[in-house]
């Protein structure tokens, strides 16, 4: 049995219709404005982080204050009591998928500070990087859950928190600590930071 095949103009017009009706374009995606948490019970660590993450992935365009992270005793076999957290962000926009890249390399970062030997705890650092857009704060990590996507090489993503009614809102899985509002504050300043960046 053969197919009834149209003329080659009304394939053409079919593919047209096809493309601009039910295909979206794909385009390069817009750079994204990398920020680190940084966590630690030790002033030293976290200037450490902020000198080594500054001299890697350039200069930092805001560093936020250390605030007391209360939130979960999670961590407080492997870093001990009184952390806190301080957020810093890099000058230079990155690709978004380059969070995944940047995730691996303060994996290192933490093994290396560890390796010092300055501290008792086995982990005397913690460092999670993530990026803003204007519409999301992205953390990666290296733990897969439902809410989680694989970007490359065991590294995942989750959208954290979505900019929507000129706020912060936190999802379903939201960690406690960033729903703060000291955090969003520090959150809106980077987001309105590249804001500017893009406009030039």
């Amino acid at each position: 049995m053969h197919l009834h095949r149209p003329p080659q103009h009304q394939t053409r017009r079919l593919r047209q219709g096809v493309l601009s009706d039910h295909m979206g374009e794909i385009h390069e995606p817009v750079p994204v404005l990398l920020v680190v948490a940084v966590s630690s019970r030790y002033d030293a660590a976290l200037q450490w982080a902020r000198e080594r993450i500054d001299a890697a992935l350039g200069p930092l365009a805001l560093v936020s204050d250390a605030f007391e992270f209360t939130e979960t005793d999670y961590y407080t076999s492997t870093m001990g009591r009184d952390l806190k957290k301080q957020f810093v962000a890099s000058q230079r926009l990155i690709d978004s998928a380059a969070v995944a890249v940047v995730k691996r390399m303060t994996n290192d970062w933490e093994a290396e500070y560890a390796a010092l030997g300055r501290h008792p705890e086995p982990r005397p650092l913690n460092l999670d990087p993530g990026y803003i857009t204007p519409a999301k704060l992205v953390l990666a990590s290296t733990k897969d859950h439902a809410h989680r996507l694989h970007l490359r090489d065991g590294i995942y993503a989750e959208v954290t928190l979505i900019y929507r009614h000129h706020a912060w809102q936190p999802m379903e899985w939201t960690y406690p600590d960033f729903r703060r509002t000291d955090y969003q504050e520090f959150f809106t300043k980077c987001r309105e930071y590249l804001l500017a960046q893009r406009r030039g």
